[in-house]
């Protein structure tokens, strides 16, 4: 943690050096000030999807700042060296080698994440998750520049347009393309089949390359009518498709989260009645209201810990279900149980289910009372 720390500390250093040296420190700060303004959206949209098991923060911010140091850096100088060696012109960079090694940059995030804290990556919804902050810290870095070259070849009607190109129709465009390779990572880490843990990534890879050539590829070669083409019939499907597929998984998750806590109930580890407070989640909202107004805001974090600690104990009982537990299963499941345990005295819950839960068998909800 300390080398990555380090490596995205100097790489953001250097990346704020050459931007303010190269367009100098008005068109520069002007050019990180449009190039944030659609930011903190995004991120909005991605930690929403992140409710259920929130990764941790410093993960989170490392994919930002890799996105906008290291896979930049990577993109740019792995593209010039493959047009070099290949004699490619402009719009042969702009079509295949950027796409192709903008892509490596990003994705190879997520390889790190799973060689190095394979516990930090459950599935698909955290492939997508992490994928989407790369590819969002990417498109900052990438937008300064591009703001910056307009301004100072174009004065103002070029940065204006390059910033509704760029900041406003098409902001989403680098966490889509990167989100494909989430996507296949996360059904790789979830399965069992060598093949699918080989293909998925590499099918993922590809897709997103092929995204990002449409999408660099459509100005090219067709100018505002191709791009608006490409937009309307091909970005705008694929995140919507994206955004449905975000959400089942978000579904699925909270239906994976009752099954475990479930049997997590029968066999002795946690209360059946602090279920529904845990596994749907605007019962966690209301239940973390309950305790704010029951106990004031330590009662508050006790339950949003409490209820952590038992996500955690799901997802990780889940993994043994599912055939594919990590290899400390054992001590991993004693540390969670007993910071549950150590929790538990301070929790405040409501005094019953919600009315009507669904996610209680009748006899359990009435057993309550």
């Amino acid at each position: 943690m300390v080398v990555t720390t380090l490596v995205l500390g100097l790489g953001s250093v250097g990346v704020a050096v050459y931007v303010f040296a190269s367009g100098g420190p008005i068109a520069a700060s002007i050019s990180v000030a449009l190039a944030a303004v659609s930011v903190p959206l995004l991120i909005l949209v991605v930690l929403w999807l992140d409710r259920y098991e929130p990764e941790p923060r410093r993960y989170l911010v490392a994919a930002l700042v890799w996105g906008g140091t290291v896979a930049a850096a990577l993109g740019v100088a792995l593209s010039l060296l493959a047009a070099r060696l290949t004699g490619a012109d402009d719009a042969t960079l702009a079509v295949v080698w950027a796409p192709v090694t903008e892509e490596f940059g990003k994705g190879l995030f997520l390889v790190l994440v799973v060689a190095w804290r394979r516990h930090q990556m459950h599935g698909l919804l955290d492939g997508i998750v992490y994928a989407a902050l790369t590819g969002i810290g990417f498109a900052f870095t990438e937008n300064i520049l591009y703001y910056m070259a307009g301004l100072l070849e174009g004065g103002l009607p070029t940065v204006t347009a390059t910033f509704v190109l760029r900041g406003i129709v098409g902001p989403f465009a680098h966490p889509l393309f990167t989100s494909a390779i989430g996507v296949g990572i996360g059904i790789a880490v979830a399965s069992r089949s060598v093949t699918v843990r080989v293909l998925a990534p590499l099918a993922g890879y590809l897709v997103a390359v092929g995204l990002h050539a449409l999408w660099n590829g459509s100005v090219v070669v067709g100018g505002i009518q191709g791009f608006l083409a490409a937009y309307l019939l091909g970005m705008l499907p694929v995140l919507l498709l994206l955004i449905l597929l975000a959400v089942w998984a978000r579904r699925r998750e909270a239906r994976m989260l009752t099954t475990a806590l479930l049997q997590a109930a029968q066999m002795g580890w946690i209360d059946v009645a602090e279920i529904p407070w845990v596994a749907k989640m605007s019962q966690r909202v209301s239940a973390r209201k309950y305790a704010q107004l029951r106990g004031g805001k330590p009662a508050a974090r006790a339950v949003r810990d409490y209820q952590q600690a038992l996500t955690e104990m799901a997802f990780l009982h889940n993994r043994y279900t599912t055939g594919n537990p990590p290899s400390d299963l054992n001590p991993k499941m004693s540390e969670i149980q007993r910071r549950a345990a150590a929790i538990r005295p301070y929790v405040i819950l409501p005094p019953s289910p919600p009315p009507g839960s669904p996610l209680l068998p009748p006899f359990q909800q009435i057993s309550r009372g």
